[in-house]
């Protein structure tokens, strides 16, 4: 375990100071004073432990999250908390995710293998907000928390704030537009099922029988 962390910290360690293209693996096991082939046999490859690293953030997040929910908040406050132990946990590693950020920019093959992974931790902030990741709503879920995540993390890459008032202000208001899509898609639906039940029934109503035949005609 331990030296399973040094691995990490030593390649958090070389992508704030090199940048993802700047080193090799041989660098990272020297730098955790492991061997090579130990290194390897943890982690084959750089996106390997990207996802480490984050696996550990998402305990981070799990770790402080209360057994139970608050039946006062609403979805949105749950998630507005739950995100934002998720950028403090981040947040000494600041220069290592900016390198990140910019290396994956220019490497699209990595940046879709980690795409996994970024699901996987928007997974654990929805239900850590006590809301479902599963089937294929969990899907659209976690896919649309990805893109608000991905556009709150450059606001926080920027913001040197002692509050992180900027990146708060940035995620309530992705948050609050979310929620009035949703709810805007929830009253699209009930009216579409609505029209569907009125359709329904009239299809199912019997026809009025033909008038009879004027025997004078």
């Amino acid at each position: 375990m331990a030296d399973r962390q040094a691995m990490i910290d030593a390649f958090l360690k070389l992508l704030a100071e090199k940048g993802w293209h700047g080193f090799a693996l041989r660098d990272v096991a020297e730098a955790a004073g492991v061997g090579l082939a130990e290194l390897y046999t943890a982690f084959p490859s750089r996106t390997a432990l990207v996802e480490a690293f984050l696996a550990d953030i998402d305990r981070t997040v799990l770790d402080g999250t209360a057994p139970s929910l608050d039946p006062d908040e609403t979805v949105r406050d749950r998630l507005f908390d739950t995100m934002m132990r998720r950028y403090d946990a981040l947040r000494p590693h600041k220069e290592a995710v900016a390198a990140l950020a910019e290396g994956l920019a220019r490497d699209p093959l990595a940046a879709l293998t980690l795409s996994r992974a970024l699901g996987r931790s928007m997974a654990v902030v929805l239900e850590a907000a006590g809301v479902s990741a599963e089937g294929l709503s969990g899907t659209v879920r976690r896919n649309a928390l990805a893109a608000m995540h991905i556009a709150v993390m450059r606001v926080w890459l920027r913001d040197d704030s002692a509050d992180q008032s900027r990146t708060m202000a940035a995620l309530d208001h992705r948050l609050k537009r979310a929620e009035r899509w949703v709810q805007s898609l929830d009253r699209f639906g009930k009216s579409a099922r609505r029209r569907g039940r009125a359709a329904a029934s009239h299809a199912a109503a019997p026809e009025a029988p033909d008038p009879p035949a004027n025997p004078a005609a």
